[in-house]
């Protein structure tokens, strides 16, 4: 099936499999709320149910390519469903998704049940699994009592400490935290912190226009704000070694990044519900709006996931930046907010066409993040695009140190590990890691960790595949996933089966062997099994990889183009020859800071033009027909594109989610169309207004809100639309 440009195909499913719990608390947004329908259900789902949503979602995982699903088991309170139901629950999902997508099963718990039955199954099948724990213990028993109003803390303490024990340590999901402002906040997070999860998140009460949130006796107008801003400071102050993904969140959208949570952000909602009785639902939280609002009338007897993806709910929840109010599409800070959960819009005169009920304080949380987080020194990466590459290739190491703190301890990972380290402690071989990890699709999936599903088979690949490029003796054994192996800037080897695999570098190349026995010689040439890659030697200094294979690439503003057959990539090779020969001729200015490096070229599908990836990252996108003259025509323009986006990837130039940041925007593509277009085109002239109309509002700023980095950065581009404004 071919995926139209623009959806958003669901890559979640929350499976309800027991729908009571065996605590009462007074948040609780299944029982406590609006939506009254567990009442009517089945208490556990059945094994019929699952059998069938499992192939139903398995199906649609095939037929729109899902190179991974995530699959969580949720409640009421899960593990009441008990350790052979859970068994059951988890190997008719695993059987499904075996050869159709990587399947990563999570569950949500209260913990209180957790014991080693439930988690040897976990084990089993490598299931994650997130606790819900409010703080210490007098947070915790402010709303978190069982039946008979007696504390849960000790019990759930006692079941996260048998998760944390060597044995299971590498299932521990994290900790979900409801915030209550009458807590303590630094006591809270401290208590959590702890614990040493691998992440917390903290979640805003559930509430809507019709029941606002509590606010609290402190005064404040935005007390939720003050609540984990006093968080932030303390986990800034720790070191931030745990992980808080709302956090995380914030930081990654002020640059740029994508959002890493449902709650906060513009990313499309990726998320389906099936319920104990097989009712599609849309998501959980909606049971706050009203009684019956993630209702669908869908039922996994009768309905496809494809037809749930196209429920009205859910492709509201898929409209970004359109399916907010007025009011958040005005806000500055709108692609970090969001707009906020979409239940916490919720009033019964407006329904969803609202803020967030908690928007004061989704507001005053962003810009005070921004606020502490701008480094307003002056950047070498502004002046030296030698400074920005260096500054490009600390990133990306410390995105692999952060990869590292969420992945240590899990199979295989530690073993890959090492053998980067190994790699990066000699000048040699560090060059050509750094080969490897700036390789645009590798970087990407760094960025977006969330979303890539970063695992230790992938970077298994980035070392045998930077010790290849190195010649550096290597040794590695992992899991791997899937039948396709591709080591980033070398090729692609079809494995026979998934399973087993042990790669040896030496001397005489690489050899694989699988755990079937089966002997794998890589070498330069292609084989039955080795598809390399094709290198475009464009320059001594400057070797171009076209790049058609990796499973990660679709990062750009348009479809790539399926592997190419020899022909065919014969005749994209030589297009990019005379394309790069114009290139040479015209010339360029050996201290061009706009000058484009392009890494990798992908092919895109006909008549899809010369794209950037879609965060500049050293990809360049190209259509399988484009025209050399075209190509070379927009490089300057791309290069602007790409220079501002590695800029902000690396430096301050303005306070995080601010309007300067816009601005800076229309400057750099205002001069860049000027270049494209021309100077005396109408086109030209009406970019050179453009850009000379967004320069001129980013002097009249207030004085903080550029770094010295964006001062020079506008001061250097108020220089460039000046000569050529000035120009007769």
């Amino acid at each position: 099936m071919t995926v139209l440009l623009g959806e958003h195909p669901l890559q979640q499913l929350v499976l309800k499999i027991h729908s009571r719990c065996d605590l009462a608390c007074d948040h609780c947004y299944v029982y406590e709320h609006a939506d009254k329908s567990w009442k009517t259900r089945p208490v556990v789902i059945g094994q019929d149910t699952v059998r069938r949503t499992a192939a139903r979602f398995a199906t649609y995982a095939r037929e729109h390519d899902l190179a991974s699903v995530t699959v969580i088991l949720h409640g009421g309170e899960p593990l009441l469903a008990g350790p052979a139901r859970l068994r059951a629950i988890c190997d008719e999902f695993s059987r499904a998704f075996t050869g159709v997508s990587e399947l990563e099963l999570k569950i949500h718990t209260n913990g209180v049940q957790l014991s080693r039955r439930h988690l040897d199954v976990f084990r089993d099948y490598g299931v994650l699994v997130s606790v819900s724990l409010d703080g210490d213990q007098a947070a915790n028993d402010r709303h978190r009592l069982d039946r008979r109003y007696r504390s849960s803390y000790h019990r759930v303490l006692r079941g996260i400490d048998l998760l944390r024990s060597e044995e299971y340590r590498h299932l521990f999901g994290g900790l979900l935290c409801t915030v209550d402002v009458a807590n303590d906040p630094v006591a809270v997070h401290d208590a959590l912190s702890a614990l040493s999860p691998p992440r917390i998140d903290y979640l805003l009460p559930h509430s809507t226009w019709d029941t606002p949130p509590p606010r609290g006796s402190s005064g404040s107008a935005t007390p939720y704000a003050d609540w984990l801003l006093a968080i932030f400071d303390r986990w800034t102050e720790q070191g931030r070694k745990v992980r808080v993904r709302t956090f995380d969140s914030v930081l990654s959208t002020l640059r740029g990044g994508p959002s890493l949570t449902e709650a906060m952000g513009l990313a499309p909602s990726d998320l389906a519900v099936v319920e104990t009785d097989g009712s599609f639902e849309q998501v959980d939280s909606l049971k706050t709006a009203y009684d019956g609002a993630p209702a669908t009338g869908y039922h996994v007897d009768e309905h496809t996931f494809e037809q749930v993806a196209r429920h009205p709910g859910v492709q509201a929840r898929q409209r970004g930046l359109l399916g907010l109010s007025e009011t958040c599409r005005a806000c500055p800070v709108v692609e970090s907010c969001g707009g906020g959960l979409y239940a916490h819009r919720y009033s019964s005169v407006r329904e969803f066409d609202n803020p967030s009920v908690f928007c004061a304080d989704l507001r005053a949380l962003v810009d005070g993040i921004a606020e502490r987080i701008t480094e307003r020194q002056l950047s070498p990466a502004v002046l030296d695009p030698e400074a920005l590459r260096f500054a490009r290739q600390e990133l990306d190491r410390t995105l692999l140190a952060y990869a590292n703190e969420r992945l240590a301890g899990h199979p295989d990972w530690d073993a890959a590990w090492l053998a980067l380290l190994r790699l990066d402690a000699d000048r040699t071989t560090a060059e050509h890691l750094n080969r490897v990890l700036s390789h645009p699709y590798l970087r990407a999936a760094l960025r977006h960790a969330e979303a890539a599903h970063i695992t230790a088979a992938r970077f298994a690949g980035v070392a045998v595949a930077a010790a290849v490029h190195a010649h550096a003796p290597l040794r590695l054994a992992w899991e791997q996933p899937d039948r396709e192996l591709h080591l980033p800037a070398l090729g692609t080897l079809t494995l026979p089966a998934p399973g087993r695999v042990e790669a040896v570098v030496s001397a005489r190349g690489l050899d694989v062997r699988t755990a079937d026995g089966t002997h794998l010689v890589v070498g330069d040439q292609p084989t039955d099994f080795w598809r390399p890659l094709t290198v475009l030697k464009v320059t001594d200094a400057e070797p171009l990889l076209i790049d058609d294979a990796d499973p990660r690439r679709g990062v750009y503003p348009a479809p790539v183009a399926a592997p190419l057959d020899p022909d065919g990539l014969a005749a994209f090779r030589e297009r990019l020859r005379t394309a790069y020969e114009l290139r040479a001729e015209q010339g360029t200015a050996a201290d061009d800071r706009n000058a484009l490096r392009v890494d990798a070229v992908t092919p895109l599908v006909a008549g899809a033009g010369v794209r950037l990836a879609g965060d500049g990252l050293g990809g360049l996108g190209v259509a399988v027909d484009f025209e050399p003259a075209a190509f070379v025509r927009e490089l300057p323009r791309l290069g602007r594109r790409a220079r501002l986006a590695a800029l902000r990837a690396t430096t301050d130039l303005h306070v995080p989610g601010n309007q300067a940041g816009r601005l800076l925007t229309e400057a750099v593509e205002g001069l860049g169309d000027v270049a494209y277009w021309g100077r005396e085109t109408p086109e030209g002239l009406q970019a050179l207004a453009g850009a000379g109309r967004a320069l001129t509002a980013l002097s009249e700023l207030p004085g903080r809100e550029l770094t010295e980095s964006g001062e020079v950065l506008v001061a250097e581009l108020r220089a460039e639309w000046t000569t050529i404004a000035g120009r007769s």
